[in-house]
């Protein structure tokens, strides 16, 4: 039952709104016409050419037509901008368009590809090319790498006093010399 009633309320308050909102709208309308009739008397004048001559009716086409002339001018430079703003507008949208990415991005799946194949795709299928990578590779044993460098158990320190100075470098460069002959 109270809702009923609420319903009616709405219904009873809408209706009053569209018919305000109607009555507006008619107001407006005729404020419009009102405004264009004033323009146009201010405008343009009624013309009296009664009682005039041939010499006066020429008179007054001659400034008819330059008064129109006038206005076409206007008209055309108003329209010219007109169409300027219109196709910038456009171009506006379309650059809007594409900022904001109107194209949405498919989900891409993921697939295995064996390195081969990437670079078979990147280098055309004229190249073979292989990715096994530790067939190139040289076999190195463990044994050797740790013969080849001897654990120092001196002090750095001395090593670095002994090189220091001008007998230093004099024993440098007569290593290098001994070890290019």
């Amino acid at each position: 039952g109270q809702t009923l009633v609420i319903f009616i309320h709405l219904f009873f308050v809408q209706s009053l709104m569209v018919a305000k909102a109607k009555e507006e709208l008619e107001q407006e309308i005729l404020l419009k016409e009102e405004e264009k009739q004033k323009y146009l008397a201010e405008k343009s004048p009624s013309l009296n050419i009664s009682g005039l001559s041939l010499a006066q009716l020429q008179d007054l086409c001659r400034e008819l037509h330059s008064k129109i002339d006038v206005v076409d001018e206007e008209r055309y430079d108003i329209e010219a901008k007109v169409m300027l703003n219109t196709r910038e507008i456009k171009d506006l949208n379309i650059k809007v368009l594409d900022l904001r990415g109107k194209f949405k991005r498919p989900n891409l799946r993921r697939v295995r590809v064996s390195a081969d194949a990437i670079l078979r795709s990147l280098l055309g299928s004229k190249h073979k090319v292989s990715m096994d990578l530790r067939a190139n590779l040289k076999s190195v044993k463990k044994e050797d790498t740790e013969k080849k460098r001897p654990v120092e158990d001196s002090d750095w320190r001395k090593n670095v006093e002994a090189m220091s100075g001008m007998e230093g470098r004099k024993k440098m460069f007569d290593a290098a010399k001994g070890s290019a002959q």
